[in-house]
C-alpha cells in the first residue's frame, strides 16, 4: 500500500494553519504545520514526500522568496499559494515562477482537498520515477535484480561486471523475454558511465522518417528532445530491436559510429530481438556495422536453462503480487516444483510473471493449479513426471531448497518460526541451509 502523502502548512496565523491542518487530516492527509518560512526551510528538502500549502503574505520571509527558495531546491515539488482577495496577480506570478497552483480567501475547503489530492498524485509519481532513476543507475541495486545463482546467471553477472568496466559497444542477444534490456541498464549502472545520460531508443517502434530524426534530427518544433545521439553523448544509447533498422539508417549510425572514432564518448548497447527462426543479428545488419556494434557480446540464457532459479524467481514474483492483490501466495507443491523446472518457457521470463500473477488470482479464488495455468499456455504439453528429465532426487532437492527459502523469507529469519512450521530440528535446518547456500543473515 502506498504510504500516505505528507502536506506541510506554512501560514503566521494559528487558526488557518490549525484549521486547513484539520480538514486534511480528515481526508486521510499527514500534515505538519510551521508558523514561518524559514522554520518550514529547515525540514523541507529536495525529496520531501509530500507537498507545501503556503500563505503568501507572511512576515519575514514572505512567500514569493519562500516559492522561489523551494523552487530552487526541487522545482517538482508541488506549492499551493493561499492568496487574500486583491492578490490574485501576485498568485499568477506565483504560477509563473513554479508554484502548483493557488487558492483565494476564503476558499472552499473541498477545493482545497481536490488540490491537494491532484498534487499529491503529481509528486508521488515524480518521487516513484526518482527512485526507480536511482535503481538503474546504481549497481549494487540493479545487479539485485538480476536473481538467480544458476551457473549460467553467475556467468552473465561476470560478463556484467567484466564488460561494464570496458569502453567498447556492446551487441546484447538472446531470446525474447530474458530481460536484455535489464542487462542493458545493468552494464550502465555498473560502468564508468553511471552518473551519466542513459537513453534507450526502440528501432522497431517507429517509421523509418521518424526513427531517423529520433536518433539524427533535425528534431521537429514540437519535439521536446534532443536527437538520441547527442541527448546520450558521454553516456550509454541503447538501441532495441537494433535488427529493425533499414540499410539506410544503418548507413547513417555507422558513419556516427565511424566520425566518434573511439566508444570513449558515447557507448552504443544494441539489442537484438530477432524471433525468425534459423535469422541472426549478423543477417540483418551490413557487416561493417556488425562488427562494430559487436565487437563486445552478451548472450542473456533462456529461462529453461536457469535450474532452481525459477522456482527463487516464482516465489519472489507471487509474493509481490499477493501482497499487490492483498492475499496469500500460492502454495507450490513438490509435483508443481518438478512442472515448474521442467516446462519449455519459451516466454521465457515474462511468461513466468504471467504465470505467477494468474497463479496468485486462482489462489485468491480458491480454485485451479499451477499445471493447468502451464497447460493453457501450450496444449501441446503433456503432464510432467518427475522421474523424467532429471533424477528424482533433484528436484527433491530443488522443491526442499525452495521451501526452505520461502518459510525463512516469511519469517525474515526466524529460525524458531522456520523449525516450527517445517517440523525440522535445528541441526538438521542447519545442515539443509548449508547444503543449499542459505544465510539466515539474508533474510534479517
Amino acid at each position: 500500500m502506498a504510504q500516505a502523502m505528507k502536506i506541510a502548512i506554512v501560514d503566521d496565523e494559528q487558526d488557518m494553519r490549525q484549521s486547513i491542518s484539520q480538514w486534511l487530516a480528515l481526508s486521510g492527509y499527514d500534515t505538519e504545520t510551521f508558523a514561518s518560512a524559514e522554520e518550514a526551510l529547515k525540514v523541507l528538502s529536495a525529496d520531501y514526500p509530500g507537498i507545501v500549502i503556503s500563505d503568501i503574505k507572511m512576515p519575514g520571509m514572505d512567500g514569493m522568496q519562500f516559492l522561489k527558495k523551494l523552487m530552487g531546491s526541487d522545482s517538482a515539488l508541488p506549492v499551493i499559494m493561499i492568496t487574500g482577495h486583491g492578490d490574485v496577480p501576485m498568485a499568477v506570478e506565483a504560477m509563473r515562477v513554479g508554484a502548483f497552483d493557488f487558492l483565494e480567501k476564503p476558499f472552499n475547503p473541498d477545493r482545497m482537498s481536490e488540490l491537494a489530492k491532484r498534487a499529491t498524485g503529481a509528486r508521488r509519481l515524480v518521487l516513484d520515477n526518482r527512485v526507480l532513476r536511482r535503481e538503474l543507475s546504481d549497481g549494487t541495486q540493479i545487479m539485485k535484480k538480476l536473481i538467480g545463482a544458476s551457473p549460467v546467471m553467475d556467468r552473465l553477472k561476470e560478463d556484467i561486471l567484466d564488460l561494464g568496466q570496458a569502453d567498447g559497444h556492446v551487441m546484447i542477444d538472446g531470446e525474447t523475454g530474458t530481460g536484455k534490456t535489464l542487462v542493458a541498464h545493468a552494464l550502465h549502472a555498473v560502468g564508468s558511465r553511471a552518473g551519466k545520460k542513459f537513453v534507450l531508443v526502440s528501432c522497431a517502434a517507429l517509421e523509418e522518417e521518424a526513427l531517423s530524426r529520433r536518433l539524427f534530427g533535425p528534431m521537429m518544433p514540437e519535439d521536446s528532445l534532443l536527437p538520441a545521439i547527442e541527448e546520450a553523448r558521454g553516456g550509454t544509447l541503447v538501441l532495441e530491436d537494433i535488427d529493425a533498422l533499414t540499410e539506410p539508417l544503418q548507413g547513417k549510425l555507422l558513419s556516427v559510429i565511424n566520425e566518434q572514432g573511439t566508444p570513449g564518448e558515447t557507448r552504443i548497447v544494441a539489442i537484438s530481438n530477432l524471433q525468425e527462426a534459423g535469422k541472426t543479428c549478423e543477417d540483418a545488419l551490413r557487416p561493417d556495422l556488425f562488427y562494430r556494434l559487436a565487437a563486445l557480446r552478451i548472450t542473456v540464457p533462456p529461462l529453461r536453462q536457469r535450474g532452481e532459479d525459477i522456482l527463487t524467481l516464482f516465489m519472489r514474483l507471487s509474493e509481490q503480487f499477493s501482497e499487490e492483490y492483498g492475499c496469500e501466495a500460492p502454495k507450490v507443491s513438490a509435483q508443481e516444483a518438478a512442472q515448474l523446472l521442467q516446462a519449455p518457457w519459451p516466454g521465457n521470463v515474462r511468461q513466468l510473471i504471467n504465470i505467477a500473477e494468474r497463479a496468485v488470482l486462482q489462489a485468491r479464488r480458491g480454485s485451479g493449479t499451477i499445471a493447468s495455468l502451464l497447460m493453457s499456455d501450450h496444449e501441446e504439453m503433456q503432464p510432467v513426471m518427475t522421474t523424467e528429465g532429471k533424477p528424482l532426487k533433484e528436484y527433491v532437492e530443488a522443491f526442499e531448497r525452495m521451501l526452505i527459502d520461502n518459510t525463512m523469507r516469511r519469517h525474515k529469519g526466524s529460525i524458531a518460526s522456520v523449525m516450527e512450521e517445517l517440523c525440522l530440528p535445528r541441526r538438521t535446518l542447519n545442515e539443509k541451509m548449508a547444503k543449499y547456500g542459505l544465510q539466515r543473515s539474508d533474510y534479517l
